[in-house]
């Protein structure tokens, strides 16, 4: 059982940075597929950015902006938020999987096994 744990978030300016993070604890975390999704209010929960090993995925609202990266000594992963948007106001979760199962599935929030509690992150114009 893999627990996850976010923090991070809060108020920022528009054209500010944030950046997340997410400690994992209870498995091999070299091992796990590790994602950021976000859920704004009365919207799905939307990919945001994820890495599987050495390989770096985005969503295409925030490439270029924003940043995932992974400390494997210290079982965290974070996100660097810069050019905060007011449309990037949501609630943002990490996620852990064990195995994508198939083809572009590590942009869905079905391949993701565990979660974290979510973090907000409000962005004012």
């Amino acid at each position: 059982q893999v627990q996850l744990v976010e923090s991070g978030g809060g108020l920022v300016q528009a054209g500010g940075s944030q950046r997340l993070s997410c400690a994992a604890s209870g498995g091999t975390f070299t091992l796990l597929v590790m994602g950021w999704f976000r859920q704004a209010p009365g919207k799905e929960r939307e990919f945001v950015a994820a890495t599987s090993g050495s390989d770096l995925y985005y969503g295409d609202s925030v490439k270029g902006r924003f940043t995932i990266s992974r400390d494997n000594a210290r079982n965290t992963v974070y996100l660097q938020m810069n050019s905060l948007k007011p449309e990037d106001t949501a609630n943002y979760y990490c996620a852990a999987s064990g195995r994508i199962r198939y083809r572009d599935g590590i942009y869905a929030t079905d391949q993701y096994d565990y979660w974290g509690q979510g973090t907000q992150v409000t962005v004012s114009s």
